[in-house]
């Protein structure tokens, strides 16, 4: 007998509240669904690392698992060694150490969040609070972006998407930029020069050491508008994983 459930992973982190925030999201998740549904982390949450979730489903009788990557790029590259070492594909894009998981349950894999509409609502509703006047302002999409060219270009790709999105969605101007190569300070000053506002708004997950330390350092003495707020929390995240569930569920 076919037994469904549901895996979310995500990265992790030592603070609990960026956790707290994940956990969430997913029993959010769990409600509108009649199937096992575990969160899991690549690193840093002990007890409940991948291999946890895999075990706690399969322990519930779960013979078909979907894994929902929560990772905001499909240019991550913690995407492509976690379907390796899930099965999924055979090579990595990129030589990881991730070991191959003890997985008895057959593996479908999600979408990471990309230039989802759900999520550009989810990235303007963030930063609404910091427009006065959206036909002359342009809000920066910030993510982290990748040194490795092959994942770089996805990240690029998937965040330009978003920003035409975002752009539909604000009515202002929108563009991206990188940690990795590093085009954050080069972006707000085209834009000043263009006479647009800045408004910077941070492709993370949850707060953290990039929305906290990172970026504003990036930002220094330019003159531009920067609250730090993620995508979680957010009611929308929940649907967006439920609507791959459903589809899961029902293809």
């Amino acid at each position: 007998m076919m037994k469904s459930g549901v895996l979310v992973i995500s990265h992790g982190s030592r603070e609990e509240t960026w956790v707290s925030l994940v956990d969430e999201a997913v029993r959010e998740l769990a409600k509108d669904v009649d199937v096992p549904v575990v969160a899991s982390y690549l690193e840093l949450v002990e007890g409940r690392l991948i291999q946890d979730g895999i075990l706690a489903l399969e322990g519930q009788g779960v013979t078909d698992m979907l894994v929902i990557p929560l990772f905001v790029s499909s240019g991550s590259t913690h995407i492509d060694e976690i379907a390796y070492a899930l099965g999924v594909k055979s090579v990595p894009d990129k030589e990881t150490d991730l070991e191959p998981f003890e997985v008895k349950a057959r593996v479908h894999f999600g979408t990471p969040v990309d230039d989802d509409p759900d999520i550009a609502v989810m990235v303007w509703d963030k930063v609404r609070e910091l427009s006065c006047e959206p036909s002359k302002e342009v809000v920066l999409l910030v993510g982290h972006g990748s040194r490795h060219e092959l994942f770089r270009t996805r990240w690029e790709l998937g965040i330009n998407s978003l920003a035409l999105r975002v752009a539909e969605v604000s009515g202002t101007f929108a563009d991206a930029a990188l940690l990795n190569p590093g085009n954050i300070r080069e972006k707000v000053v085209e834009w000043k020069e263009r006479g647009c506002e800045v408004i910077v708004a941070p492709l993370f997950l949850s707060e953290g050491y990039f929305t906290e330390k990172v970026i504003p350092d990036q930002l220094e003495g330019l003159l531009c508008r920067y609250s730090g707020r993620t995508l979680l929390p957010h009611p929308l995240l929940p649907q967006w994983m439920l609507r791959q569930v459903r589809t899961f569920l029902n293809p």
